[in-house]
C-alpha cells in the first residue's frame, strides 16, 4: 500500500479513536448516574415498569460501552501495527492482506483467507 493511502487510513483511524474515546467517556459519565436520576422520579414511588424501563436502559448503554471499548482497542492496535510497519500483514500467517480490504476495513488484523478459516471453525 502506497504512503498517501496509509496517511489517509491513519487519519481515520484516529478520527475514530477521538469519536470512540468520546463515546465512552459519555457512557461513563451516564453510568454514574442513579436509578432515580435515570428515571427522574423518587425510588420509593417508581412503579415497577419504569424501574424496568431504566434497568434495560442501564444494561444497554453498559453494552454499547463495552461494543465501544473493543472498537478502540481494534483502532489503537490497528495504529500499533501502523506505527511497527506491521500494518496489512496478517497476524497468522503473514501473508499481505489485501489494500481492497484494508481499506474497507482498516482494522483488519487477518487476511481474508485466515478470517474465513477462523469463521468456520
Amino acid at each position: 500500500m502506497d504512503a498517501e493511502k496509509l496517511k489517509t487510513i491513519r487519519a481515520a483511524l484516529e478520527t475514530e479513536q477521538l469519536r470512540l474515546r468520546e463515546e465512552i467517556a459519555e457512557y461513563e459519565l451516564e453510568g454514574q448516574e442513579t436509578l432515580s436520576d435515570v428515571s427522574g422520579e423518587n425510588n420509593y414511588r417508581d412503579h415497577m415498569a419504569d424501574q424496568g424501563s431504566a434497568t434495560f436502559a442501564r444494561e444497554l448503554d453498559a453494552t454499547l460501552e463495552e461494543r465501544a471499548r473493543e472498537m478502540l482497542a481494534q483502532v489503537e492496535r490497528a495504529l500499533a501495527r501502523l506505527d511497527a510497519n506491521t500494518f496489512g500483514v496478517c497476524a497468522r500467517c503473514g501473508d499481505p492482506i489485501g489494500d481492497d480490504r484494508l481499506e474497507a476495513m482498516p482494522t483488519a488484523e487477518l487476511c481474508i483467507s485466515c478470517k474465513e478459516r477462523e469463521e468456520n471453525a
